[in-house]
């Protein structure tokens, strides 16, 4: 399971480097607090944190699941596509929020991964 766990700090690692992008660029575009609009660059960046954060909601707990249910080894390796489908989400929705989608659709995709294979890990283990 460390492996896993690593996954998890570098997640939240990842994470952190979003939150503090949107800090640093809000004087940068003059987004005062509490404002999260007024300037289209900006507002990408602020989606690109919000969307991961409504991502690592889903993610950490089907990881662990999908972990201690089917396979770690499994879960270190679709949380490392999880990792770099967010790098590629972040790049490519700074740029223009059509880019955005490659990105989206590998975390999305690893996630609900993750949570089928943690329900059926989990029903073969019940029955």
């Amino acid at each position: 399971m460390d492996h896993v766990n690593l996954i998890i700090v570098l997640a939240l690692i990842e994470y952190v480097f979003f939150i503090l992008v949107v800090g640093a660029t809000r004087g940068k575009y003059g987004i005062e607090a509490p404002a999260t609009t007024g300037n289209p660059q900006w507002e990408r960046y602020f989606r690109i944190q919000t969307n991961t954060t409504e991502q690592l909601i889903l993610f950490f707990p089907a990881l662990y699941a999908f972990a201690f249910y089917v396979s770690p080894a499994w879960a270190f390796r679709l949380g490392l596509v999880f990792l770099l489908g967010r790098a590629l989400y972040f790049f490519g929705y700074r740029k223009d929020g059509k880019n955005r989608m490659p990105g989206a659709v590998m975390t999305s995709l690893t996630s609900y991964i993750l949570l089928v294979g943690a329900l059926f890990g989990l029903i073969r283990k019940l029955f």
